[in-house]
This record gives structure tokens, sequence and C-alpha cells, in this order.
């Protein structure tokens, strides 16, 4: 097997890459990694990261590999492998680690923190339909990864955060938190499918899209939903209205970006924001 080591090099940090058509490379948990792999004058590869297809875009005259990298995943050396026809090679690179912050929730509806068993029925039964939608592959070439912010508002929660809700610790913030009043228009950041529509338990009115080779974003909470499964949108196409059903505490947008089946920064896909841009959690 050929390998080829590509060590993204950060200095005590990670750094910030931008570009006219790639997410923001940060090599952290919830980040993304770019790697441009060879030249596009041949077949276009098949990559997977820890066995999950990965999104491979054209960036000057490159075929490059825009990879997900898990929450959960601890600093050190990873791999992608790649297969292009009957070859097969492997490009390293590193991940480095990254503290979130922690953020402290007091919910009223004490179902919401621990669900009684009619609420834990519901939501066995909506966990098929949510990961059949966040399993969805189409192979189509991936045209915007430079997204539009969907809400005007106040970003009131970033990604990332180490979630407390009534002092439980529960799973980590795995999306950008828009805050605005009820009603405000929600509208598509770039063209996509429209790939389910429902009211769940904790995500309450949502709406998913598929952009494309495993690229999915999610709208939550919403008190209005404008748009029907299978419908295609563009860039601000009205998807629906802000709202508070579902797990909130006010009206907001909860939107969620996954890349390989994996939860990352949506600031890392619009080139006005980054990461330390969103208000600082409220303890």
């Amino acid at each position: 097997m050929t390998k080829f080591l590509i060590y993204l090099l950060f200095a005590l940090l990670p750094t910030f890459v931008y570009s006219d058509n790639l997410p923001t490379n940060l090599a952290v948990p919830g980040g993304i990694v770019n790697i441009p792999l060879y030249k596009a004058s041949s077949p276009a590869p098949q990559v997977f990261f820890q066995k999950k297809r990965v999104l491979i875009v054209k960036k000057d005259n490159t075929w490059t590999a825009v990879i997900g990298i898990p929450l959960k995943t601890k600093a050190g050396d990873y791999s992608i492998n790649v297969k292009s026809g009957v070859n097969r090679s492997q490009f390293n690179f590193k991940v480095y680690d990254k503290q979130y912050p922690a953020q402290y929730i007091t919910l009223k509806n004490k179902r919401m923190v621990n669900p009684i068993a009619t609420d834990l029925k519901r939501i066995r039964s909506e966990r098929p339909i949510i990961n059949k939608a966040l399993n969805t592959w189409t192979a189509q070439a991936v045209s915007h990864l430079n997204f539009k912010i969907p809400v005007k508002g106040r970003l009131s929660s970033p990604f990332g955060l180490k979630r407390f809700f009534n002092n439980q610790a529960k799973n980590p913030h795995s999306g950008l938190d828009i805050a605005a009043p009820t009603g405000t228009a929600i509208h598509a950041p770039a063209s996509a499918v429209v790939i389910n529509t429902g009211n769940y338990y904790y995500n309450g009115n949502s709406v998913f899209l598929d952009h494309g080779q495993g690229l999915i974003s999610g709208y939550f909470h919403l008190s209005k939903i404008t748009v029907t499964a299978g419908q295609r949108v563009t860039t601000n196409t009205k998807l629906g209205e802000i709202g508070s059903t579902g797990r909130v505490t006010g009206p907001h947008l909860h939107w969620n970006v996954y890349l390989n089946k994996t939860k990352v920064d949506p600031a890392l896909f619009v080139d006005e924001l980054s990461p330390s841009q969103a208000e600082p959690p409220k303890h």
C-alpha cells in the first residue's frame, strides 16, 4: 500500500484556512479536515474515514477530501483510505485537542430532561426515521460548500458546548443556535433536496436537507415548516419559521451540519463566521 504522509501543521492552536469553495479547515473534534488527494484528471476516488464514506470535491483541479471529525475524537494521528480503480492509498493527518466550555440550562419541563416511559417510547420510534435521513448518501457533485446563514438573529449558543440540563450532564451541543422572534423566516443556506420533515420529541418541528455526498443539514424547533420531502430548494428558499418546539428555553433555530455521518460546526461553512464569534455560554 502506498502511504502519503500529510500532516496539517498548525501552531500551538490550530489555525483557520479560508477558501472560496471549501469549509474552514480546523483539525479538532467537531471540526473539518480538507485533504488534497491528486489531480482531478484521474477518475473520482472513493474515500473512507473510520469506514464511513467521505465527501470529495474538485478544488484547483485536484480531488479534495472534506472530512468531518467526530466530537468524541481524541487528539492524535488518523488516516483516510482512498480507492481509485484498483489502486489503494492512505493519507494521514493529525487531530488536535480542543476544550469546549460548559453551559448550564434550566428547563421547566422536567420531562425534557428525564423523559417518562411514554416519552421514551416515542423517542425510540423516532430514531430510525431520523437516522435514515442522516444516513442519506447521494452520489452528486457538491457545488456549494460555502453556506449562507439560514436566519437573521443572535448567535446564542456555539457548537460543542458541554451541556448540563438542570445540572445533569447531557450530550454536547451538536449545532449552532440562532435566536430570533417566533415567525422569523428560515432559509436554505445552499441548494439541496428536502429529505425529511417532521415533529420530533427533542428537535420539535424539523427539516433535513441533502446537499449531496453525505453533507446533510438540519433545522430544528420550527414553529412552521414550509417545504415538503422530495422538494428541491435553492439558496434562500424558505424552509420554515423560528419557533420553540421540542426541548428549548425560547424561540431559536438549532442548525446542524453533518459530514460522513458526523456532526460538525456549522460556522465552518460560513465565511463571515468563526466558532469564537458566538456569544459566550451563560452559566
